[in-house]
């Protein structure tokens, strides 16, 4: 299936490894020139020679002033932009009693301002886009709250708010926004939060990863370029229709009906 994306202008978040490395991959191998950003320099740098991407900076999209910079060269290197995919590193395991307030305070800003801020940079640009797409990396927590995360539990509901309501203001400017809500997918993040619950439960990670396979009903864990091809799909002419959902990459782990 031809996508059509040749040519359009993407940027991806947190590009360098994981899940926003796999879209940034996708999108570029349909023909898109892809900008990537990521806080690790060297990394940042392997990734964006190995998918080819149209160009890379070093940013933090938890700081404002990084993200107003950061679309600044998006557009004057690009000339424009068609394509959003805003992405970051998950916020830090933890139960009520055991996260700080300065975790509390960076989880905010990196997992729920960061979205909105580069939102609000980018859609100037979007509005001027004959095709313009937005999707937020979030995480099933976003649906069903997942033990010892309540960071994530709390912050990605969030997101989905935001989608579902920007999905409605930019409709008229054909403006599609959607979010893509992953879990059980081998990532460098689901290894140091699968490590985590194999110390509590007193196991090896690899005996743990096998158990947690067998919950699955698949059977299995994801792979991240599969959720890049749903990425990639979401931002095609073919997806023009689809707005305003949260869309499960997940094994079936969803257990509710909505």
């Amino acid at each position: 299936m031809d996508l059509k994306l040749a040519g359009t202008r993407a940027l991806v978040t947190a590009a360098s490894r994981g899940l926003g490395r796999a879209c940034a991959a996708a999108l570029a191998n349909e023909g898109a020139r892809v900008f990537i950003c990521a806080r690790d320099a060297s990394s940042l740098a392997i990734t964006a020679s190995s998918i080819k991407a149209a160009g890379h900076k070093v940013a933090d999209v938890s700081k404002a002033d990084d993200v107003t910079a950061l679309v600044e060269t998006v557009v004057a290197e690009l000339g424009g932009l068609d394509i959003l995919i805003t992405n970051a590193g998950g916020p830090p395991p933890g139960s009520f009693g055991s996260v700080s307030w300065p975790q509390w305070d960076g989880s905010y800003a990196l997992t729920l301002m960061s979205v909105a801020r580069l939102i609000r940079e980018c859609l100037p640009h979007l509005t001027r886009s004959d095709r313009g797409r937005i999707v937020n990396i979030t995480s099933i927590s976003a649906r069903q709250p997942l033990e010892n995360l309540l960071l994530s539990n709390v912050f990605r509901p969030a997101v989905t708010g935001l989608a579902k309501t920007l999905s409605l203001e930019l409709a008229p400017h054909r403006i599609t926004v959607n979010n893509i809500a992953p879990e059980a997918i081998l990532t460098d993040r689901v290894r140091q939060v699968a490590k985590v619950a194999a110390e509590r439960a007193g196991q090896q990670l690899d005996e743990f990863l096998e158990g947690y396979s067998r919950s699955i009903p698949l059977g299995r864990l994801g792979d991240a370029e599969e959720v890049g091809a749903l990425c990639a799909f979401l931002c095609s002419v073919q997806a023009s229709y689809i707005t305003g959902q949260t869309i499960g990459i997940d094994g079936g782990q969803l257990k509710g009906l909505h």
